[in-house]
């Protein structure tokens, strides 16, 4: 007996070893759902040692002492987030062996482009991080301290992966604005002002320093393309054009003419270069305005339209007022609209579900008193994954329908 309860000692005290300062869930907390979600909620957390400070690696354990996984500590809402379901040290071998699978899985997909999303934080299980490929540019934005800690090692894993001639941007600071003293600037490589893209087979140039979020809206690449099938012959208008993608597409379509419509002075000005890239200055104008200001005072009628706004509600406060919002501007682009016209209207608010938006838009096409068909729902690409556990990762939501 004695040797028993020695050697179940023993096996206790190799349970309690861990890599890295221990976190403790609470009784309840470790059901075989919520233990596989990627985040740690704060009121999940039992016990955590107090040498753990924010950004700082640690292990997650149940209230059982059962390993649960390893991830980044933040003092907040979401305290853990989740890097690896395996005890062991993250180094820069760790992220080669992520990148890489990340990386084999895109070459799968056989994306038509020379840019594409190489991880897609939770959707690749490396909860905070993103990384877009543009060309040989990666754009690397952390939206977690912990994360952002570890850059060093994530660029020296992309130079393994992918070569010495890569350059590499970090794009960090509008995503943790809480933090001080963050420089987003070029941390490998020679420093460019913009970058060449191919993307089924047009060309755009990207300006990941200036352009929003890492640069260009590589999500909507295979909506861009469905707007191009629809888009022969018809009079075209995008709004919310930023860079112009939905623009150039439907004029390589075969679009009669196109007219690009955003508040931002640089977005024209990328559209415009965009369209003169592709050879398709002829058919298209671009307007500098408000775009619920253009809806008020146009008088035209268009075959097609695009709504792709930016995120009307970045968090749940904002949701009521956000559906308010995406109802207003889709009757407004109904209205607008040409017998039998197409509408690919789009959310890209994570605090929106699909139905809250389909909502939205029952609303506003109900306000015009027309026909609607829901054509197709529309949504981020293969290259944007969504782990099964984190239904929040599906962040874009679309819609293609038909108006008579």
């Amino acid at each position: 007996m004695y040797f028993f309860l020695k050697f179940a000692f023993l096996i206790y005290l190799f349970m309690q070893f861990t890599i890295y300062p221990k976190v403790k869930l609470k009784k309840g907390r470790e059901l075989s759902d919520s233990r596989m979600h990627p985040w740690i909620f704060s009121g999940a957390i039992q016990y955590k040692d107090n040498s753990i400070k924010s950004g700082d690696l640690v292990s997650v354990f149940s209230s059982t002492d059962e390993f649960i996984g390893i991830g980044t500590y933040s003092p907040s809402s979401i305290s853990v987030r989740i890097l690896s379901r395996i005890d062991i040290i993250l180094d820069v071998n760790f992220w080669y062996n992520k990148l890489k699978s990340a990386k084999e899985l895109r070459e799968k997909l056989e994306i038509n482009s020379d840019s594409y999303r190489l991880v897609h934080g939770e959707g690749d299980f490396v909860s905070g991080l993103i990384i877009d490929k543009y060309a040989n540019l990666f754009v690397i934005q952390a939206h977690d301290e912990g994360i952002f800690k570890m850059l060093d090692q994530i660029k020296s894993a992309l130079v393994e992966l992918y070569g010495k001639n890569i350059i590499v941007y970090n794009k960090s600071k509008k995503s943790l604005p809480f933090l001080e003293n963050i420089e987003e600037s070029f941390v490998y490589g020679e420093s460019v002002d913009i970058i060449k893209i191919t993307e089924n087979n047009l060309f755009f140039n990207v300006d990941v320093v200036n352009g929003q979020k890492t640069g260009f809206f590589i999500d909507q690449r295979d909506n861009r393309n469905l707007v191009k099938k629809f888009a022969n012959n018809k009079k075209c208008l995008n709004t919310f054009c930023y860079t112009g993608g939905f623009s150039v597409y439907s004029l390589s379509g075969g679009a009669s003419m196109c007219t690009s419509v955003d508040s931002s002075e640089l977005a024209i000005e990328a559209t415009t270069k965009n369209i003169e890239l592709n050879g398709f200055s002829d058919k298209h104008q671009a307007i500098k305005n408000d775009v619920f200001k253009y809806f008020e005072n146009n008088t035209e009628k268009f075959d097609l339209i695009v709504v792709d706004p930016p995120a009307f509600a970045k968090h749940q406060k904002a949701r009521k007022q956000a559906l308010n919002a995406y109802t207003r501007i889709n009757k407004m682009a109904i209205d607008t609209l040409s017998n039998d016209g197409f509408l690919f209207t789009f959310s890209c608010s994570q605090a929106i579900s699909e139905e809250d938006f389909q909502r939205a838009i029952f609303n506003a096409v109900l306000q015009t008193n027309r026909s609607c068909q829901i054509i197709s729902k529309l949504g981020q690409p293969k290259d944007h994954p969504l782990d099964i556990y984190h239904p929040e990762g599906k962040y874009l939501k679309g819609f293609m329908l038909k108006i008579s």
